[in-house]
C-alpha cells in the first residue's frame, strides 16, 4: 500500500515538474515577440527562441508581428453631389512595436475599423460620384496616409488600403448604364463615320492616282508615237533627198535630151491622172518642154498613120 502511494506521489511530482517546466521555459516562433510582465509591470521584451518566465511572478504576452488584414464593413457614404453609395474596404497593417500595440490601445481591430470608416466618409464625401468611381487609387492613397499617421502611436504601420467595391443606388446605376450605352453608340457612330470618310478619301486618292498614271501613260504613248512619226518622216525625207540627189546626178551625168525629159514629164502626168496626186510641178522652161511634147506627138501621129496604112492598103491606094 505504501508502495502504491509512493508511486502516485512520484507521478504527481513528475507531472508538476513538467507543468512547471512548461510554464518556465517558453518558446517563441520567428514571427512572434513577447512582453514579460513582472508583478503586472512591464519588465522586458522576449524574442524568438527559448525564454524563461517565472510562473506566478512573471507573465508572457505574445504578439504576432506578421502582416494582418482588417475587413472594414460596408457602409453608406454621401458624395459631394449628394449621391448615397455603399463603400467596402480592407486595411493591411503590420505591428512595428509590440509594447505600444499592447499598452497604447485596448482593441486595435475595433479602433482601426472605426477610424477607417470615419475617414472613408470624409475622403469619399469630398468627391463627386464620377470621381469616386474612377479615382479608387486616389482614395486608397489618401486613406492610407491618414490611417498610417493615426495608428503610428499604436505601434503599427498601415501597409495599404484597398477599396473592394463602390455600389451606387440602382436608379443611378441604370442611368449610368444608359449614359455608357449612349457613349458607346456615339463612339461606334463616330468610328464608323471616320472609317467611311477614310475609305472615301482613299478611293478618291486611288482614282486620282489612276487617272494621273493613265494620263501619264497616254502622254508617254503619244510622245512615242510622235517620235516614231518624226523618225519615219526624217528617214523618208532623207531617203527621198538621197534618191533625188542620185536621180539628179544620174540625169546630169547622162546628159538627157529634151525628148527624154518630155517623156518623163508625160509619165509624171500619167501619175497625176490617177486622182491621188495633190500637186503638179511644171518645169521652168515650159516653152521648150511644150515644143518637145509637140514633136513627140507628131512622131506618134506619123507612127499611127503608118500602122493604119499597113492594116488598110486599099485606103492608101485611094489616097
Amino acid at each position: 500500500m505504501e508502495f502504491i502511494i509512493s508511486i502516485v506521489r512520484s507521478v504527481i511530482l513528475f507531472g508538476l515538474l513538467i507543468f512547471i517546466a512548461f510554464r518556465i521555459f517558453r518558446i517563441l516562433r520567428p514571427f512572434e515577440k513577447g512582453l514579460v510582465e513582472r508583478f503586472g509591470k512591464y519588465n522586458r521584451e522576449a524574442t524568438a527562441g527559448l525564454n524563461i518566465v517565472i510562473p506566478g511572478i512573471e507573465k508572457l504576452i505574445i504578439v504576432d508581428m506578421r502582416e494582418q488584414v482588417i475587413d472594414v464593413p460596408p457602409q453608406e457614404v454621401i458624395t459631394k453631389d449628394n449621391v448615397t453609395i455603399t463603400v467596402d474596404a480592407v486595411i493591411y497593417y503590420e505591428p512595428t512595436d509590440p509594447k505600444k500595440l499592447v499598452y497604447n490601445v485596448g482593441d486595435f481591430i475595433t479602433a482601426a475599423t472605426k477610424l477607417a470608416q470615419t475617414n472613408l466618409r470624409n475622403v469619399v464625401g469630398d468627391l463627386e460620384l464620377d470621381a469616386a468611381l474612377t479615382s479608387r487609387e486616389t482614395i486608397n492613397t489618401s486613406l492610407k496616409l491618414i490611417l498610417d499617421e493615426a495608428t503610428d502611436k499604436w505601434g503599427t504601420r498601415v501597409v495599404r488600403v484597398e477599396i473592394q467595391r463602390i455600389d451606387p443606388p440602382q436608379d443611378v446605376q441604370d442611368a449610368m448604364n444608359k449614359v455608357m450605352k449612349a457613349e458607346r453608340d456615339r463612339r461606334a457612330a463616330v468610328t464608323e463615320a471616320e472609317g467611311e470618310k477614310r475609305a472615301a478619301i482613299l478611293t478618291a486618292e486611288g482614282e486620282r492616282e489612276s487617272q494621273i498614271l493613265s494620263a501619264q501613260g497616254e502622254a508617254e504613248a503619244l510622245k512615242q508615237v510622235a517620235d516614231a512619226e518624226k523618225y519615219e518622216r526624217v528617214v523618208t525625207a532623207e531617203g527621198e533627198a538621197e534618191a533625188i540627189e542620185k536621180v539628179f546626178k544620174a540625169i546630169h551625168e547622162g546628159d538627157p535630151s529634151n525628148d527624154l525629159i518630155a517623156i518623163k514629164y508625160l509619165e509624171s502626168l500619167e501619175k497625176v491622172a490617177n486622182g491621188k496626186a495633190t500637186k503638179i510641178f511644171l518645169p521652168a522652161d515650159l516653152s521648150a518642154t511644150l515644143g518637145s511634147i509637140g514633136a513627140i506627138s507628131e512622131l506618134f501621129k506619123d507612127d499611127q498613120e503608118v500602122s493604119k496604112d499597113k492594116k488598110n492598103p486599099k485606103a492608101k491606094e485611094q489616097k
